[in-house]
């Protein structure tokens, strides 16, 4: 019998606005992710690659269809049980980091832990630090860092729960080439190293090549579902 995957999503619909305004931002979209499989989801402005994501981590709701986690189904849960789930198996990459500037790097990266009231892991906190290059910098507020450093810690923050899935949402879009080339890189040491499945959302067809797989997404509806070699 074939598992079922970390991910699956079953004919999801959503529309915002109504009547002659109304948008049809998901038309129906499937998809399944295999645990350990690092996803990117490209499509032009308005194709519903956000919405996609959105409704996929569960911050979202949906009009018709299902979302699973690990055979759970998300779209059925309550608010309350959304909000775990989301605390504890789902991991948030976002464009803007989202650091609070009054804690250093270090509390920053186990706040999901803190306001969890979780104790912290200090072989996994130690692991995900030195893996991201980070250990010399865990005293530093996010003024005192880097663009580049910023965001890993966001991506150690993301981590420090152990998620099952962690969703990136435009990872490079405030980096410049070279430190979106360098994130990149950790990313795909996660998918490499850690088995850690990995959902992104990206325009950016560099940062889409370094995954094992490229969903495109047009008016809503997955147009093409590919290798990332065999695009471009």
């Amino acid at each position: 019998m074939t598992p079922h995957p970390l991910l699956r999503v079953q004919a999801l619909e959503k529309t915002y606005g109504a009547g002659a305004g109304a948008v049809r931002a998901l038309d129906g979209v499937s998809l399944d992710v295999p645990r350990g499989q690092f996803v990117a989801i490209m499509g032009p402005s308005g194709s519903g690659k956000s919405t996609l994501m959105q409704c996929a981590a569960g911050l979202d709701t949906v009009d018709a269809g299902q979302v699973f986690l690990d055979g759970d189904e998300l779209t059925a849960m309550r608010d309350d049980q959304l909000t775990v789930t989301r605390r504890d198996r789902i991991g948030f990459i976002f464009q803007a980091f989202n650091l609070l500037p009054t804690l250093n790097a270090r509390d920053n990266i186990v706040l999901p832990l803190t306001m969890a009231k979780r104790g912290v892991d200090k072989q996994w906190f130690d692991h995900v630090v030195a893996m991201l290059g980070l250990k010399d910098r865990l005293a530093h507020r996010p003024t005192e860092l880097s663009g580049g450093q910023q965001q890993r810690v966001a991506v150690a923050r993301a981590l420090i729960t152990q998620p099952d899935i962690i969703f990136a949402d435009e990872p490079t879009g405030a980096l410049d080439q070279a430190t979106s080339e360098t994130l990149m890189q950790f990313l795909r040491r996660l998918s490499n190293e850690l088995g850690q499945t990995l959902i992104m959302v990206t325009h950016d067809s560099a940062a889409a090549r370094w995954s094992d797989r490229i969903i495109e997404l047009c008016d809503g509806r997955v147009t093409h579902d590919t290798a990332p070699r065999q695009v471009g």
